[in-house]
């Protein structure tokens, strides 16, 4: 059985500010109907673009993408998925639009890297099937080309059931600084290759050199072998892991449709990748070119270098008018962008921020989000539209005492038990029944009728309809932090976690 182990654990902060802290890129449909619609808008603008077909489009996230595309494989298992705690009730959303069912959740408290995050994955596989092949997966990845991809895999399964850790090398393209390499060695099957070593991003100089020798392919952190192996190679070259995560692993909490890996047991293991604590020291080892139009979506650049383009090689996403404009991507989400002689630029606009950089720095977009990380800035961790397991809420105004929200709670959504401190809210239903509890009382709300909570009550709101209820909260006090909040009931198991 191949069981796919997706690592969704990143930030990635050079995709800021569309990919934030609590709503990372993994999560993010980056190539949505939003390039369709940018693409129809830029046709008629600058004149040239052609209209892609619906195959060129997908509202798949790239998390949900990564497991769509494996689709067709024989005797697939149902996926582990190794995430954030803070991406919990993400990824099992997303899971449950795809029909998924049986997949295992697994919880990191703190990020150790992929070897102690893929020993805890073996571990679990090894519950359900002895034989489990780990076919092992970054979450943000692009690949075009499936057919290719599943036809290597099914190579790669029959080189792991044959006792090799497999890694697949992406045949390069160009002289790319921005991903790390690996040098093949001598045949070991009709197409792969023994791992002669890997190495570090190199200077441009090198990374040509490598591309004209034909040796050397990109290092996609795409790895199968069985569980069994992998956890064999990991006691005998990385033993202190192994322990570590097998302490964890027998400490593990249920928690509702999740596994908690206990903080102090796993915060103790070290933090290494595969390749360091496996795959450079083992002697089985190989390497499996993929040609299938891979790509990492690690910054802008690579969304410019993948999306279709216009006459002026632009890539024009959302509401946006240019003039004299070349060779650049420029995406607005909420508002109206308009550019005028510019070249080589990236231009992204969401509801809270503004990123202007050149297409060539985009690499640097980290630092911005470390200075506002350092500064005490939201925009770095939270959208204005922020996801709950029960719904969303969108910030519309703020100011001195007082915050206006717009709340959606979506059919069967039942916010927690709680109290604030330190604020009073008035709800508004404007569309569908909202049941709300304030202290002793259980009443419903219909369209255009109110209700006042004070501060101090025990209150909860809940959609009990088959429709979603919208509200507008209108929120007065000295403090109006998110943190102000004690839960005492939670159906999505926060109250005892407080977030």
């Amino acid at each position: 059985m191949i069981i796919p182990v997706v690592l969704a654990g990143g930030v990635g902060t050079r995709l800021w500010p569309v990919s934030r802290q609590l709503y990372p890129k993994q999560f993010t449909a980056l190539s949505s109907s939003l390039r369709a619609s940018s693409l129809r808008a830029s046709s008629l603008r600058q004149s040239g673009a052609s209209e892609p077909s619906s195959s060129d489009v997908s509202d798949d996230t790239l998390f949900q993408a990564t497991l769509t595309r494996l689709v067709g494989l024989p005797d697939l298992g149902a996926p582990i998925v190794v995430c954030n705690e803070d991406h919990r009730f993400l990824t099992a959303q997303q899971l449950q639009e795809l029909g998924i069912k049986g997949a295992h959740i697994v919880l990191e408290p703190v990020g150790r890297n992929t070897a102690p995050a893929v020993a805890v994955a073996a571990l679990q596989a090894l519950q359900d099937s002895p034989d489990a092949i780990l076919l092992v997966l970054p979450a943000d990845h692009a690949i075009r080309n499936t057919v290719v991809l599943r036809q290597v895999i099914e190579h790669g399964a029959e080189l792991a059931a044959a006792g090799r850790l497999v890694t697949f090398g992406i045949v390069p393209a160009a002289p790319e600084t921005g991903y790390g390499y690996i040098l093949r060695g001598e045949p070991r099957s009709e197409t792969a290759f023994a791992v002669q070593r890997f190495v570090e991003k190199p200077d441009l100089a090198t990374a040509q050199a490598y591309l004209d020798s034909g040796q050397y392919y990109w290092n996609s952190g795409m790895f199968m072998f069985t569980a069994s192996r992998f956890l064999e190679e990991l006691r005998q070259h990385a033993p202190d892991i192994l322990t570590a995560c097998e302490a964890a692993f027998s400490a593990i909490q249920p928690d509702v449709d999740f596994m908690r890996l206990p903080r102090v047991q796993f915060s103790a293991c070290r933090s290494d990748s595969i390749d360091y604590a496996v795959m450079e020291k083992t002697n089985d080892a190989v390497v499996l070119p993929l040609d299938a139009q891979w790509n990492d979506l690690g910054a802008w650049n690579a969304l410019w270098e993948t999306s279709p383009k216009d006459a002026a090689q632009n890539v024009l996403a959302g509401d946006v008018f240019c003039e004299d404009v070349k060779g650049s991507y420029i995406r607005a989400h909420s508002r109206l962008v308009a550019a005028v002689g510019i070249e080589n630029a990236v231009i992204i606009e969401t509801a809270d921020a503004v990123l202007v950089s050149a297409l060539d720095r985009v690499q640097d977009v980290k630092r911005i989000v470390l200075q506002l990380d350092k500064a005490g800035r939201t925009e770095s961790v939270n959208h204005v539209l922020v996801y709950r397991p029960w719904g969303s809420y969108e910030s519309l105004a703020i100011g001195p005492g007082f915050q206006v929200k717009h709340i959606i709670v979506n059919p069967g959504g039942c916010l927690s038990l709680q109290m604030h401190h330190h604020r009073a809210e008035h709800w508004i239903v404007v569309n569908g029944s909202a049941t709300v509890t304030c202290d002793e009382r259980v009443f419903t709300l219909e369209a255009n009728e109110s209700t006042f909570i004070p501060l101090g009550s025990r209150h909860r709101l809940q959609n009990t309809t088959n429709e979603p209820v919208e509200l507008i909260e209108v929120q007065t006090g000295g403090y109006l932090g998110e943190d102000d909040i004690v839960r005492f009931e939670d159906v999505y198991g926060r109250a005892a976690m407080n977030n």
